[in-house]
């Protein structure tokens, strides 16, 4: 792989990719709405918990990969974002609809067996059954340009083993039991930056609160807080 995506940066470029697919009249993405995709607590695992300014981080990250380009509607002025990942002009990685709904879960949802890929991917792709679906994994472990998924070893008392995407590396399992926050996969620098970030914002809705008490004592001549 020539550029490995940080975890979050798969989580969006995976949302991207299944709206596309499922909901393609809400496609290109606002911001808003790729926030609310990156937290859905359906087909994700594990749930996060990120803040509209992380993952607009995460989008600008992105754009310099050339993995995502914005995109704006006649009229509107809302940004919107759509992915370069694969199957565009923009990208020499092209995928069939099978090998896109593997990866597009595998980046959702981390590791999983030929057995839950065909369940899960069902949105995305059709497959007859599970052979199907391990013919597909064994072409993407094989591909030119790739790896792009490894089998991992079975775990005990498991009758199938899981594969997983490449596209982030080697790094090992989150813990899937209980949301991640904002914070969970940041440096220490970038926690004081959230951190920073936070307080900016509370100071900002202090100043709005008391912009309304003046507005009110203009508006009506009653003392703030009245």
């Amino acid at each position: 792989m020539d550029s490995q995506l940080s975890f979050y940066e798969a989580r969006v470029i995976g949302c991207l990719i299944e709206k596309e697919i499922t909901t393609p009249e809400q496609y290109p993405l606002s911001l808003h709405a790729l926030t609310n995709a990156c937290n859905q607590k359906s087909n994700r695992e594990p749930v996060l918990e990120l803040s509209e300014a992380i993952v607009q981080e995460t989008v600008d990250a992105l754009v310099k990969k050339h993995l995502i380009s914005e995109k704006s509607g006649f009229g509107s002025r809302v940004v919107k974002y759509q992915h370069r990942f694969c199957n565009t002009d923009f990208s020499d990685l092209k995928l069939s609809q099978q090998e896109l709904g593997i990866l597009c879960v595998l980046l959702l949802r981390g590791p999983q067996t030929p057995g839950e890929l065909r369940t899960r991917t069902e949105r995305l792709c059709k497959f007859s059954d599970v052979h199907e679906v391990e013919a597909v994994l064994k072409h993407l472990t094989e591909r030119d340009g790739g790896p792009f998924v490894a089998r991992l070893p079975r775990e005990p008392g498991k009758r199938e083993s899981r594969y997983a995407q490449l596209f982030t590396g080697d790094a090992p399992e989150m813990d899937r039991t209980k949301p991640i926050s904002a914070a969970a996969d940041l440096s220490p620098s970038d926690q004081e930056r959230l951190a920073q970030m936070e307080q900016w914002v509370g100071e900002l809705r202090d100043e709005v609160a008391r912009l309304k008490d003046r507005l009110q004592v203009l508006e009506y001549g009653a003392e703030p807080g009245i």
